[in-house]
């Protein structure tokens, strides 16, 4: 990756030669590598909002790192950040925000500023399109990064695409393991359906009740 930037940077500094400029000032870019670790959640924080290592900066109103408790029991991971949560930086934003704070308050009993909510992919993909492999190899390692931080009791998956890149298992087998309690590393992990899959098959929702149901059982039984 800083052989590509380095390259870019190269290849600027030709273009501005050519216009007629002899000098710019010193500028600087993201030199993040999987060498560099952060030291703390709010380090590592920090790092996701001012990320620049694939082209969703480009796009992203702002990089939504996670939102929610660094001691948090429960760690749900959605996949992408939505069009409502990006422009708002509201992590509950949209009829989909707002059915999953009522799955977490009304069913889970849980306040939403005691768990954390975060994505796989943390800015919002371009134009709509699902993210690109690559993309989410320069993300993912956020991701893990904030589960050894956070290290919460159980994680629930929001759909398909969560539970596939989490788990690096095949999206196919998501109706098998829907619903069931699987042990992934240190942790319980739960996939349920996605709420905005939910609005558009509304007959679903009581299946994903008997779902959060067990994992509040995961709770009682800790």
């Amino acid at each position: 990756m800083k052989s590509f930037q380095n390259l870019v940077l190269l290849q600027n500094l030709y273009r501005l030669k050519a216009m007629g400029f002899s000098y710019i000032d010193h500028f600087s870019i993201n030199e993040k590598s999987e060498d560099t670790q952060a030291t703390s959640l709010e380090e590592l924080n920090n790092n996701i909002q001012k990320c620049h290592l694939c082209d969703l900066s480009k796009s992203r109103e702002q990089s939504m790192s996670g939102y929610g408790h660094k001691n948090a029991d429960l760690f749900i991971v959605d996949y992408t950040v939505s069009q409502a949560q990006d422009s708002s930086n509201n992590y509950y934003a949209g009829r989909s925000g707002e059915s999953l704070r009522k799955m977490i308050e009304n069913v889970l009993k849980l306040d939403i500023d005691k768990i954390y909510l975060t994505h796989a992919i943390k800015c919002k993909p371009l134009k709509s399109n699902k993210p690109s492999p690559s993309e989410w190899n320069s993300c993912k390692n956020y991701l893990f990064s904030q589960l050894e931080f956070i290290q919460p009791k159980v994680i629930v998956t929001l759909g398909a695409d969560a539970y596939a890149h989490l788990t690096n298992d095949s999206i196919e087998n998501f109706e098998n393991v829907r619903g069931h309690v699987i042990d992934y590393k240190n942790y319980k992990l739960i996939p349920i359906f996605h709420p905005q899959f939910l609005l558009r098959n509304p007959e679903l929702k009581k299946i994903t009740l008997n779902d959060l149901h067990t994992i509040k059982s995961c709770f009682s039984n800790s």
